[in-house]
């Protein structure tokens, strides 16, 4: 039977375009279901970190083995960006999202049966494979849904799934390790997850185009696009993406390690305190993503919002530092929370993209700015093991990581320009 066209229930933004023709209830749906898909892809991911120090033990692996091992998942992930992009713009995002994840979830579960670093590295690449989908998927669903006045909110819902998957995960992941082995903790979070397929193929709509006026009869026929629109926008947001991964996937790899090697927790301990700069991030993307919908609703302006929520996000970035220097683990408890505070910077990076780029090609643009951002999800767990054999101390890579995530803020107040396509650019 053919699917009803749903009414829609919000009113459409400005220019020529308009949110796609779903019903307010039904779009948001969808948004929680992608918060649950995001939860369950970085639960995913936290598995080898917070197992680490449990499969180190048995496979004897050293910290740059460990580094490479962290590291392998972003090869693929980085590598697919792009091309899982390109099929976000032009395919059913239904079922490209609904295979994708069964391909991770599936990778993540026979890692379990995983014999020796080889075979764990080759099922990460396959993890990163399937989890490309994640960002340029959900972008591109919000960028059809939402209109861009509206568009933060819905986003800092689904990509704070990512700290709520790492703040469940890390004490979850703990205690199943701990009473499970690492390796049944793999079967049970990897196979159980594929439950998620079923209500996300049957909530999403058919067809999901966004709705355009009709250009006036005097208006010239558009010209044709080249595969990827190549501007200082682009440039300067995929720049500072890569400074903010640099900064993010070190919390996300060497966290709960650091917390095990240097403060000296079990991994049980390790897990739910890791738990806690997880959270602050997740709460504090919410906060950013509403706040700054509701300035640009207010009347102000949206490049200037955007950007200046970035900057004060990076800016908490810097407690890092001080939070690898202190010796009383509260206090460092704290400021790790502290400098988690980068997550209201994350929702108004992702809006960047969906303002700047063309409306046919935002999976293609998300997906760009994401491979340049997970080079730095590459390097930081790898530079940072490195540093960790060639000085005996995680304080270096601790260090490292703020400064060039506060370096980022260059390229979004000098290289990005106003918030606009190409085709409304002034």
């Amino acid at each position: 039977m053919p699917e009803k066209t749903e009414q829609k229930t919000h009113a459409p933004s400005s220019g020529a375009w308009r949110a796609t023709a779903l019903s307010s209830r039904r779009r948001w749906v969808l948004v929680i279901l992608l918060f649950v898909a995001a939860l369950i892809n970085y639960l995913d991911r936290a598995t080898i970190s917070v197992a680490l120090p449990r499969i180190s033990g048995e496979l004897l692996l050293g910290p740059t083995a460990k580094g490479v091992l962290l590291s392998a998942f972003f090869w693929s992930y980085a590598l697919m960006q792009v091309p899982i992009g390109w099929l976000a713009d032009r395919v059913s995002l239904r079922w490209l999202y609904a295979g994708s994840f069964a391909l991770w979830s599936l990778a993540c579960g026979f890692t379990g049966l995983a014999g020796s670093l080889a075979v764990l590295i080759l099922l990460r690449i396959v993890l990163g494979i399937g989890e490309s989908i994640f960002l340029p998927g959900s972008v591109k669903f919000v960028s059809l849904a939402f209109s861009p006045e509206e568009r933060g909110l819905p986003t800092a819902i689904f990509d704070s799934g990512v700290r709520a998957g790492l703040a469940i995960g890390a004490p979850l992941v703990a205690w199943l390790v701990s009473s499970h082995g690492w390796r049944n903790m793999f079967f049970l979070v990897g196979f159980s997850a594929l439950v998620w397929i079923l209500p996300w193929i049957l909530a999403f709509p058919s067809r999901l185009e966004p709705d355009r006026q009709a250009p006036p009869p005097e208006a010239p026929p558009p010209a044709p696009r080249k595969p990827l629109t190549f501007n200082r926008n682009l440039l300067g947001a995929s720049l500072g993406f890569f400074c903010f991964g640099y900064y993010n996937y070190l919390l996300v790899t060497w966290l709960p390690d650091y917390l095990v090697e240097v403060r000296h927790l079990t991994l049980l301990k390790a897990g739910f305190l890791a738990a806690i700069p997880y959270v602050a991030w997740a709460v504090s993307e919410v906060a950013g993503g509403w706040v700054s919908d509701r300035l640009v609703r207010r009347g102000w302006n949206e490049t200037r919002v955007r950007k200046g929520m970035i900057t004060v996000g990076f800016a908490t970035g810097l407690l890092l530092i001080p939070a690898a220097l202190v010796g009383n683990l509260t206090a460092s408890i704290i400021l790790l929370a502290g400098g988690s505070l980068v997550g209201m910077s994350s929702p108004n990076l992702l809006v960047v993209f969906q303002a700047c780029a063309p409306h046919d090609e935002v999976g293609m643009w998300i997906g760009f700015g994401n491979f340049i951002g997970n080079i730095g999800g590459v390097l930081s767990p790898l530079l940072t093991g490195i540093l960790i054999t060639e000085t005996g101390s995680y304080t270096p890579g601790f260090a490292l990581a703020p400064v060039i995530l506060v370096a980022g803020l260059l390229a979004f107040w000098f290289i990005v320009g106003e918030l606009k396509p190409p085709e409304t650019s002034v």
